[in-house]
């Protein structure tokens, strides 16, 4: 009986309304190059349109529907993505609210990719190090396991030591780090000895990120080295994950999906049995949740800190204590490098009451404040100082110009921004790649990042602090100090000790009283081109929702539950009726700022 070839096609529309896709006609010219993953091009409405390839099937061609519409062309003899990922990417599309068709193009390259001639790998050296068992697994089809190796410094060691014996087995790895900077700083040094077989994806064109992606899809045995990007490609005879840093920024991205590293990470080794590596000096909660494996390397993590109460200081004093002047001015003197951390451009800094010195912080919720007189997070309404009824604050930060020039009062034309190459820097945690071993670092204002709005304020302010103490060389009289008016703060405390986990299990007991992630979700919903306050009423009735409150043009919900599954498939139906509206909508799941 003849057979007729069908594949379902999610046509590359941005829109929820074509998640399920359309069954097309594949013609006989096309079936032996035609499968799942591939990019073809369909008829849709009056148009021709690129498509994903998301099902095949093979029915009787006396069964098969005489309307069906053929397949017109295959753009692509390499596939975007395997059957074995399709579930990972229809969980993202569903976890975070977003159409398939934009989750299913993120594991495209930029051009259509073209296949690229074998290329010729060098061999590799035998290499051993605290990962070797997770290597072994890796390169001889183990069974999946999650690591956390937390290490103060050698990165590059710790992940050759990782990869090597798979990449001897011919398998793959996937290595994700924040930041194109650091990207290229560890792919510099795994080269050194994988040569050839270390495919870095920096920030370079088009055309060259396409040839990483093609070389990547078609040929086992590489390293590829990128930011989280990387985590979406087909990578040929892929075993091993590695993810460096995974509670940093960079691991999270802004634009529709809003999708967590973590989360697509553990979910591909969980659907294709890789093994799951992360390596940092702080692991998120989300992973100490999990219980995975720790290995933890000789050494401290980071540098000394001392902290210096900013309460013993009399009102009026100005960003930095006494003590914090003395040390500047003497480690500038003897001829050492000082960096001053201050928060990134934007942020309100922290404030305490000039009468008794209390650290403002909202009744509420305990977020710090910015300026307005109600809380940002909660809405609470401020007021005055809940210790002596003060209504005058002072701040506690400033922005890198102020911050330099305070310094330079002390130590005069030697003070600049991190890129100038001054003997004393200030910068922001953006600059923080950038920053050479120093011998003193000044945290100006860590109330500012511990107070944030939002649950996760002091979690990703341990992380950056712990950054900034590890820029401190590890000899002699270096050190980091850090200004608090709440010296009592259990972050600083883990700074101390140079040890984050009590920290990050009281944290994880508090999370899990509130229901928050990961033992919760939360996401954050944004319709701009409305005042209708009640038009997600329906969608979100399941939930707990803080909202709307308004945020420029836009109206703003905060979504809180156990399980958002339900909330989410109500809200995929709302979404497609407000954007028939020509309302602009955005859904951020798992939100770092809200």
């Amino acid at each position: 009986m003849t057979q007729a070839v069908t594949a379902r096609v999610v046509p590359d529309v941005p829109t929820l309304a074509v998640d399920e896709g359309f069954s097309y006609r594949v013609p006989s010219s096309l079936v032996d190059r035609v499968g799942v993953g591939a990019i073809v091009r369909v008829p849709l409405a009056a148009r021709r349109v690129r498509g994903y390839v998301v099902g095949m099937e093979s029915i009787p061609e006396s069964e098969a529907p005489g309307s069906l519409k053929d397949v017109r062309a295959l753009s692509s003899d390499i596939p975007v993505f395997t059957a074995a990922m399709l579930p990972t990417l229809v969980w993202a599309a569903d976890y975070y609210v977003a159409p398939l068709a934009r989750v299913l193009a993120k594991t495209a390259p930029p051009n259509l990719p073209k296949r690229p001639p074998v290329p010729a790998l060098p061999g590799i050296p035998p290499t051993d190090g605290p990962l070797s068992d997770v290597a072994a697994s890796a390169a001889g089809d183990g069974p999946s396991r999650s690591v956390q190796a937390v290490a103060g410094a050698r990165w590059t060691d710790l992940i050759r030591g990782a990869i090597s014996a798979p990449l001897r087995a011919g398998k793959s790895v996937l290595v994700a780090a924040p930041t194109v900077v650091e990207v290229a700083r560890l792919a510099a040094g795994l080269r050194y000895d994988l040569g050839a077989r270390v495919v870095e994806v920096g920030d370079g064109s088009d055309a060259d990120v396409t040839a990483a992606w093609s070389e990547a899809a078609t040929t086992g045995g590489l390293a590829v080295v990128g930011t989280m990007r990387v985590l979406w490609w087909p990578v040929r005879n892929l075993s091993m994950v590695i993810l460096v840093e995974e509670g940093r920024p960079g691991m999270k991205e802004r634009q529709t999906p809003t999708v967590v590293a973590g989360r697509l990470a553990r979910k591909r080794a969980a659907h294709e049995g890789l093994q799951m590596v992360r390596v940092g000096r702080v692991p998120t909660v989300e992973s100490v949740q999990e219980r995975p494996e720790i290995i933890r390397t000789p050494g401290r993590l980071w540098g000394p800190v001392q902290v210096v109460d900013r309460t013993e200081d009399p009102p009026g004093r100005g960003l930095l204590a006494e003590r914090v002047r003395t040390a500047i001015a003497g480690t500038a003197s003897r001829g050492g490098r000082v960096f001053l951390f201050t928060h990134r451009r934007g942020y309100a800094p922290a404030a305490r009451c000039v009468n008794c010195r209390l650290l403002r912080s909202c009744p509420g919720c305990g977020s710090r404040p910015d300026h307005r007189t109600t809380c940002s997070r909660c809405e609470t309404a401020l007021g005055g100082c809940p210790s002596c009824g003060g209504n005058r604050f002072e701040p506690l930060g400033a922005a890198v110009g102020r911050v330099i020039e305070d310094a330079r009062r002390l130590v005069g034309d030697a003070v600049g921004e991190v890129r100038g190459g001054r003997q004393v820097m200030v910068g922001t945690e953006a600059d923080l790649v950038a920053v050479p071993e120093v011998d003193l670092a000044v945290v100006v204002d860590a109330d500012g990042l511990v107070r944030g709005a939002t649950y996760r304020a002091a979690e990703d302010a341990l992380s950056v602090l712990s950054r900034v103490a590890a820029t401190v060389r590890r000899d002699g009289r270096a050190r980091m100090m850090l200004q608090t008016a709440d010296i009592r703060q259990p972050v600083y405390e883990a700074l101390r000790r140079a040890d984050p986990f009590p920290y990050l299990k009281d944290e994880l007991d508090i999370r899990r009283r509130l229901s928050l992630p990961p033992f919760g979700e939360v996401m954050v919903v944004e319709v701009a081109g409305s005042d209708d306050g009640s038009i997600l009423d329906e969608a979100l009735d399941a939930a707990i929702v803080y909202g709307p409150a308004r945020a420029g043009d836009r109206l703003r919900w905060m979504v809180q539950g156990d399980d958002l599954t339900g909330v989410k498939r109500k809200l995929r139906e709302a979404v497609v009726n407000l954007r028939r509206q020509a309302l602009r909508v955005r859904v951020d799941v798992d939100p770092r700022d809200f």
